[in-house]
């Protein structure tokens, strides 16, 4: 459930910034792919960057999975941030458990844990952080405009 809902940022900077934080509860996974689909196509509609289709289909199926993994792995509230130029979209997701995610070799045969490998493959670039408070994972998504 969205605790608080973040504003886009003003039309003089040549990107567009929204976040919500959520409670970590079982909704939260369902209320941050509807936020982030409702973001980029405010961002087309309102603002004029006109994402495909292709760009909100990755952008939903990698937001699930980093909030999914911060409300197993890290119980508690975790945030999540998205940052929005013609050509990237970077999709952060804050929460409060400091202990860094294992990337694991492919596995067909693994039932399981593969979120993060789903998400190295969909993004052209991730980055993890340990915060004072927890951990801060960084992904970018190149933005096909909507029509390519």
């Amino acid at each position: 459930m969205t605790l608080d809902d973040a504003c886009e940022s003003a039309s003089t900077d040549p990107r567009l910034r929204a976040g919500a934080a959520y409670d970590g509860e079982p909704g939260s996974i369902a209320d941050a792919r509807r936020f982030a689909t409702g973001f980029l196509t405010r961002a087309g509609t309102l603002h004029g960057f006109p994402v495909s289709r292709e760009t909100i289909d990755t952008t939903r199926l990698v937001v699930s999975e980093l909030v999914t993994n911060a409300c197993k792995y890290a119980p508690g509230p975790c945030v999540l941030d998205l940052e929005l130029s013609e050509q990237v979209l970077e999709i952060t997701v804050w929460d409060a458990n400091p202990r860094l995610p294992i990337t694991r070799a492919a596995e067909p045969g693994r039932v399981g844990q593969h979120g993060l490998e789903i998400v190295l493959s969909l993004c052209e670039g991730f980055d993890v952080r340990r915060d004072p408070v927890g951990k801060r994972i960084k992904v970018r998504i190149a933005v096909t405009p909507a029509g390519d």
